[in-house]
């Protein structure tokens, strides 16, 4: 069951599954994209199968305009979208919450749950952009160091915003538990119609409750 949402400028689409809830997830997308795409629909459907209820979601820059990516000005705004996702989800459930992205929103989940420890119970990145393509002395780690909350972290070898080693070594970096899911061959789109993303994704989570 899936209805639209627009609430306290937080605006998605509810997903519940059929019989109770064991978590709930609010999942994002990445800077290019918006809530719709492929592979955030087939994550959602995968855990509400398994008694997640997801909010699939569009980050503010997303709202403000269709199309472009978000401009660094404005990411402390979107890290504020995903607290008002996980508020709103607060509110609905009672079960344990997961904040979750594609790449671009990833990443802003992670740094909003080190700026502020206990906001969620665990975090799902996919393909999170280590770095941009062909510019691997541009790290984006400053903030792991501080991350307490567990993270599964979903990851293509073949990726360009991360090599697997250089994936590792910033989990490295991270004093929570972190669990890696490697697909060989997978690009940064993660193309869950080629690889069992969905279900590896879903397992890896459904083993931190």
């Amino acid at each position: 069951m899936s209805e639209l949402l627009e609430r306290d400028g937080v605006r998605g689409h509810l997903h519940r599954p059929a019989g109770e809830a064991v978590a709930a997830l609010t999942l994002t997308h990445g800077a290019g994209s918006d809530c719709d795409t492929k592979l955030l629909r087939a994550v959602t459907e995968g855990f509400v199968e398994r008694g997640v209820v997801v909010l699939r979601f569009d980050l503010p820059f997303r709202q403000r305009r269709a199309s472009g990516p978000p401009h660094p000005s404005t990411a402390a705004a979107d890290r504020d979208g995903v607290a008002a996702a996980v508020a709103v989800m607060r509110d609905l459930v009672t079960v344990p919450v997961w904040a979750g992205g594609h790449s671009y929103g990833g990443r802003q989940a992670s740094m909003l749950a080190s700026e502020r420890p206990g906001l969620v119970d665990a975090l799902l990145l996919l393909s999170y952009p280590l770095h941009p393509p062909a510019k691997p002395e541009k790290l984006r780690t400053e903030h792991l160091p501080g991350l307490r909350t567990p993270a599964v972290v979903v990851h293509g070898s073949k990726d360009p915003f991360a090599t697997t080693g250089e994936l590792q070594a910033a989990l490295a970096l991270i004093p929570a538990p972190t669990t890696l899911v490697e697909f060989e061959g997978a690009r940064h789109d993660l193309a869950p119609d080629k690889f069992p993303v969905v279900e590896r994704a879903v397992a890896a989570m459904l083993d931190l409750l």
